[in-house]
């Protein structure tokens, strides 16, 4: 089963989204943005730039 993406306002009103793997996890959680359209764009935006990602590792924490 593949992750899915949530569409929700958050306690400002704000539109966010967040990506879930197929067992819950989230794993990306969205910017709050002024419009749904905006959080949509965000949404499209990883769908089509995650394929081609390059992994980087860094040292030290996030």
């Amino acid at each position: 089963m593949a992750g899915k993406f949530e569409l929700y306002t958050d306690e400002s009103g704000m539109h966010r989204f967040r990506l879930k793997a197929s067992n819950g996890t989230i794993v990306v959680t969205g910017d709050p943005q002024e419009s749904k359209d905006d959080c949509l764009k965000s949404i499209e935006s990883i769908r089509k730039l995650a394929p081609y990602a390059e992994l980087k590792e860094t040292a030290g924490s996030a």
